[in-house]
């Protein structure tokens, strides 16, 4: 601390925090759609400090220690109060307990991510992250809004996702990371029409097509689980069975 900080990481984590407190106030307003945008937005800038941080070689201790929290913020208080607010609210204590279960086991993966982050395998998380847990909550309500979906028992879907989200975070599940997809070098051309062929397809129905990568990609992860206890995949197989399934 005495040799300072480095600040433009910093500034980008502080980013992502002020936008999940600002889904909060939102989320207690009942402007979920609001709440629910900035936590995505939240999302973009969580992960643009660590590949900032990583390209300008600022990476530091203090860094990954302050991004944590900020992620406990924007991608656990955020989405567990928009749950809440939003859906679960008529449950009473069954509601928001399902809220703090989604925020206790945010806390525990980001713990747990913490003291792995040096021991396991780049190419995939244990368990899913949290800012996907809380980006799968978000999308959701700019979902149901863009298709105007009005149902009784909305409040038990929301419900089991919560449970779901919250099981998968501190669960062995892997996920791919998407870390060693360098955009930086070389590609097939093949890989640029691809992705804008996705921007495209993004682009004209975000809200529809962004909820269904992200039920693509929460659902890899026990795909790619069962694989493996089906195959008796070895731990050191894991990487490219994670690679050759989701690319």
């Amino acid at each position: 601390m005495k040799k300072g900080i480095y600040i433009l990481p910093s500034l980008l984590t502080s980013g992502s925090m002020f936008l999940g407190f600002y889904a909060i106030l939102h989320a207690f307003q009942g402007d979920f759609v609001k709440a629910a945008m900035a936590i995505l937005f939240a999302a973009i800038l969580d992960g643009l400090d660590g590949r900032v941080a990583r390209l300008t070689q600022t990476e530091s201790r203090f860094g990954v220690e302050y991004d944590s929290l900020a992620d406990l913020i924007s991608f656990g208080v955020a989405p567990a109060v928009l749950a809440y607010t939003w859906a679960l609210k008529p449950f009473g204590r069954f509601g928001w307990l399902a809220a703090f279960l989604f925020l206790a086991c945010g806390a525990l993966r980001l713990a747990r991510f913490n003291i792995q982050v040096d021991t396991t395998e780049s190419s995939h998380f244990v368990g899913l992250p949290i800012p996907a847990a809380a980006g799968m909550i978000a999308l959701l309500v700019l979902f149901v809004h863009r298709l105007n979906i009005v149902f009784v028992n909305r409040s038990f879907v929301i419900l089991f996702l919560v449970y779901v989200l919250a099981f998968l975070m501190v669960s062995s599940v892997p996920f791919y990371s998407f870390k060693k997809f360098d955009l930086i070098r070389r590609k097939p051309f093949s890989t640029l029409v691809l992705m804008v062929l996705a921007l495209v397809v993004v682009i004209s129905e975000p809200e529809i097509m962004l909820f269904s990568f992200f039920c693509l990609y929460i659902l890899s992860g026990p795909a790619i689980y069962l694989w493996k206890l089906m195959r008796g995949v070895q731990p050191e197989e894991e990487e490219e069975i994670a690679e050759d399934f989701l690319l």
